[in-house]
């Protein structure tokens, strides 16, 4: 047997693209949108206190006088990098010790003990506490233009700058305290403790905490003896690592990493999930007040043959001819499978109708013909066809299907009455 044609009712190109061109016309925006913010930020983007980066919260400024004067500089991201580059020779620059976790914290501890100098911006306490034992945090100043105030000599020859943020407080006595707001230092000079303390010393090195990363900026750098200082800082070695701290680092561990809850506001938790708890008990609200099915009077009563022609001129206007075909056949094989005793259940099955109409069939002839071959209804590949088909090509078969289905009817009710017995009941009627 074929397979039934393709249906008509399947949607053209022209309907699938009536029904997604908008849904392209919004992606093609969002695609052209984005190339064009793409191509207008390509350039290099860097953040701050970054050499590379020309924005007024860059360092790039820095950066180039101190390659002026011959100092290199290396930039790296992670704490090994940082750990593997520094030595006596080496100032190593801290620019984010904040975003730094106690694991990654603790390394670079390790080597800041290297006999080098170790600049940290703006630590806070804990960072304060892990990095340079013995030194705290306190609360942060103003920054403004401020006298140095102290013997340190690049502070000296510096003179003011712009200098606050963070204050420290040490009982060190051999320590630096440089640009004081009130009584406590924002920038703080710790030497390296003696070599007979164990420490693993080539040359005597230091840490300096500067209570703000302000003098590296570019829009600062000129102001006040900003320069002078960073130069001083920064350049007494001959090479210079810049450690820029990323979250992309391989060392830090699984405990200093955030999640998403993390990084939401604070009650903005505990508020989705009272929502969810109220959707919840809005929804069982009204679920309790759905009840079972109640049937209702139409408010209008259509006659059969109103909604047999409007389904009919639906699927005209459709070109529907399969679903046509595939709804005469259907209804034939009902009412033919309870004129041969077949069970409802059993109509769709060749196997099963098709063998109880050739039995009913054989014995009938349409009234006012005479019984022959052509009349038999025992021709299975024709009843086959007739009722389980594929669908009609063309609206003549179409309606060449329903006369024969008809005449299908007609001649096996024919047949099945002219064999059952006569009854009182037909007597009366």
């Amino acid at each position: 047997m074929s397979e039934p044609s393709a249906t008509s009712l399947s949607p053209s190109a022209r309907h699938l693209w009536n029904r997604a061109r908008g849904l392209l016309l919004a992606a093609a925006i969002l695609a052209v949108s984005g190339v064009v913010i793409a191509a207008v930020r390509s350039g290099n983007e860097y953040g701050a206190l970054d050499p590379r980066s020309t924005a007024d919260h860059g360092s790039k400024a820095t950066a180039q006088l101190l390659r002026d004067r011959g100092v290199g500089i290396r930039i790296v991201t992670t704490t090994a990098g940082a750990e593997k580059a520094a030595g006596t020779d080496t100032t190593l620059l801290v620019s984010d010790p904040e975003a730094l976790s106690r694991h990654q914290r603790a390394e670079l501890r390790d080597a800041m003990d290297r006999g080098g100098r170790t600049v940290v911006l703006a630590p806070g306490p804990a960072a304060t506490r892990t990095l340079v034992p013995g030194v705290r945090a306190a609360a942060p100043a103003v920054t403004q233009p401020t006298p140095p105030d102290c013997d340190f000599p690049p502070a000296e020859r510096a003179g003011d700058a712009d200098l606050g943020g963070i204050r420290y407080a040490t009982a060190n006595d051999r320590a630096d305290l440089c640009y004081l707001h009130d009584g406590l230092p924002s920038l703080l000079r710790v030497p390296d403790e003696p070599a007979d303390s164990g420490r693993r010393i080539g040359a005597e090195g230091d840490t300096v905490l500067l209570g703000t990363p302000a003098p590296l900026y570019n829009r600062q750098l000129d102001q006040h003896g900003n320069a002078s200082l960073m130069l001083q800082l920064l350049g007494s070695r001959p090479h210079l690592v810049w450690y820029l701290p990323s979250s992309a680092d391989a060392s830090a561990p699984q405990e200093g990493q955030r999640g998403f809850l993390d990084l939401a506001p604070d009650g903005w938790v505990w508020a989705t999930a009272q929502l969810s708890i109220a959707a919840v008990l809005a929804a069982l609200w009204r679920a309790r007040r759905l009840g079972p099915l109640v049937p209702e009077q139409l408010p209008v009563s259509v006659r059969a043959s109103e909604t047999t022609e409007g389904r009919a001129r639906l699927y005209r206007r459709a070109d529907a001819r399969d679903r046509a075909a595939d709804a005469l056949r259907t209804s034939a094989r009902a009412r033919l499978a309870s004129v041969a005793g077949v069970s409802p259940t059993e109509a769709d099955s060749p196997r099963t109708l098709i063998p109880a109409l050739t039995a009913s069939g054989r014995t009938g002839a349409h009234p006012g013909e005479a019984p022959d071959a052509g009349s038999d209804l025992g021709e299975t590949p024709r009843l086959l066809s007739l009722l389980f088909g594929p669908a009609p090509a063309t609206d003549a078969e179409l309606v060449r299907l329903a006369d024969e289905l008809d005449h299908l009817e007609r001649r096996l009710t024919y047949a099945t009455s002219a064999t059952r017995p006569t009854t009182d009941k037909d007597r009366l009627s």
